[in-house]
């Protein structure tokens, strides 16, 4: 049965996390349909999608005005868990008087929405990513506010915008991996020595073959030396196996992953540090910052101001963004 990451197509077939008819109820609560582990251990599966989340977080962050509801510190992990997540829960802190105190964050990964309205539950999931069947902790009736990114199969939990573009981030990742591995001697078939020579014995073959295995690891690459008198060069060769996995398509592979991780997130390029190959480059960045932030940035503001609606409080806001580009100057 496929789990989160594997390699399938979003309509081959059935998975334990989607396509059910109906929500997936769990003793109280409903469960995500994603694990929402795999969603927070995916946040560093490639530095192109961290640095898109932290951009648009450091950008809010640079704009929120702090309240006497919400500090810095809580408006900026509520940011992340929106926009990793897909799913933000905010606690209501009630004073003496039962009126709000302050809001904290819930943590995405453990909060589940229960089944009767107005519940909410704190849950440690377990290896598979499933929570345990009583449940850790209730929150206070109708004391959380849920807000998520909008989801076409199902309303109960949102789902982060840049999920489409999972696959391509684990491909970038493992396209990595596999380099390093590459390049740790030892870690691939390097070649395949091959004799044809009589003239050397048995007991210098395993001399030679002792020398072969201790050129791996620390000090790699040692040179080899045979000594063959009365032999022809054709009677030992030596055959690269890691040369069909040195013309791999490594840097292909990397660009590709990158642009579709930066087309799920629609992050300039400029902005997060991508070099341009070629001597155009991308264009000022100034211009791009500002159209950034007004076509993505600004209505992240108006999604996460949703929680003054629903609280009827001014817990959220936003300093009026100042233009970069040369036209602010005019």
């Amino acid at each position: 049965m496929p789990s989160f990451g594997d390699d399938v197509g979003v309509l081959d077939g059935q998975s334990l996390w989607g396509f059910f008819e109906g929500a997936w109820i769990c003793g109280q609560w409903y469960e995500p349909p994603v694990p929402f582990h795999g969603l927070a251990k995916s946040y560093r599966m490639s530095p192109h999608h961290q640095s898109a989340i932290k951009l648009k977080v450091n950008l809010l962050k640079k704009h929120f005005v702090p309240s006497r509801w919400m500090d810095a510190a809580t408006h900026e992990r509520a940011v992340l868990d929106y926009l990793q997540m897909g799913n933000l829960f905010l606690q209501e802190i009630r004073n003496l008087a039962k009126r709000p105190l302050r809001y904290e964050v819930s943590p995405a990964l453990h909060t589940r929405v229960g089944v009767e309205q107005g519940r909410y539950f704190w849950v440690k999931p377990d290896t598979m990513g499933l929570g345990s069947v009583s449940g850790d902790y209730e929150f206070p009736a109708n004391s959380v506010i849920h807000l998520r990114e909008p989801d076409v199969a199902q309303e109960i939990y949102g789902l982060p915008e840049w999920l489409s573009a999972l696959q391509s981030g684990l491909l970038n990742e493992s396209a990595t991996l596999f380099r390093r591995r590459y390049y740790k001697n030892g870690g691939h078939a390097g070649y395949i020595f091959l004799n044809a020579e009589s003239v050397i014995s048995d007991d210098d073959w395993e001399k030679i073959k002792a020398q072969m295995r201790a050129a791996s690891g620390r000090g790699n690459f040692k040179n080899l030396f045979i000594h063959m008198p009365g032999g022809k060069t054709d009677n030992i060769k030596v055959v690269p196996l890691a040369e069909v996995a040195a013309k791999d398509e490594f840097m292909g592979i990397k660009n590709v992953s990158r642009d579709d991780m930066l087309a799920a997130h629609r992050v300039p390029p400029q902005l997060i540090g991508v070099i341009p190959q070629n001597n155009g480059g991308f264009g000022d960045v100034r211009s791009a910052v500002d159209v950034f932030f007004a076509n993505e940035i600004e209505p992240i503001m108006r999604a996460m101001e949703q929680v003054n609606e629903i609280s009827g409080l001014p817990v959220v806001q936003y300093r009026e963004y100042q233009p970069m580009g040369a036209a602010a100057n005019i």
